[in-house]
């Protein structure tokens, strides 16, 4: 099993992307990917709307999820949202762990 949170930030005048920017400058991205649990963490730029942008982050479990949101990087987060004013919507999946039904595999190329 995997939890994948998909978390979108809206601003003005470019924050979010300013936002993603710093987190990505400053380290701390590259030190939420090194945690325990991390699967993947990951910003991208919707092409029709210059004011959001979405970051997919994806955990192991809930366990490494809480972990996480307990770690003094939650608090840089914190700050750095409020720094840039940005808004959020998010939106929770668990993985399939049935995997890729061969129904749909016919319209995978890999």
């Amino acid at each position: 099993m995997s939890i994948l949170v998909h978390l979108y930030y809206t601003g003005k005048d470019g924050n979010a992307r300013k936002f993603a920017e710093e987190m990505e400058s400053s380290g701390t991205a590259g030190l939420i990917r090194q945690e325990a649990g991390n699967e993947g963490y990951d910003y991208f730029f919707p092409r029709g709307d210059s004011e959001t942008v979405l970051l997919i982050d994806k955990w192991k479990d809930q366990a490494s999820l809480d972990l996480h949101h307990a770690s003094p990087m939650m608090g840089t987060i914190v700050r750095l949202r409020e720094k840039y004013d940005l808004h959020m919507r998010v939106e929770r999946y668990i993985s399939d762990d049935g995997g890729i039904p061969s129904s749909d595999k016919k319209f995978i190329k890999e």
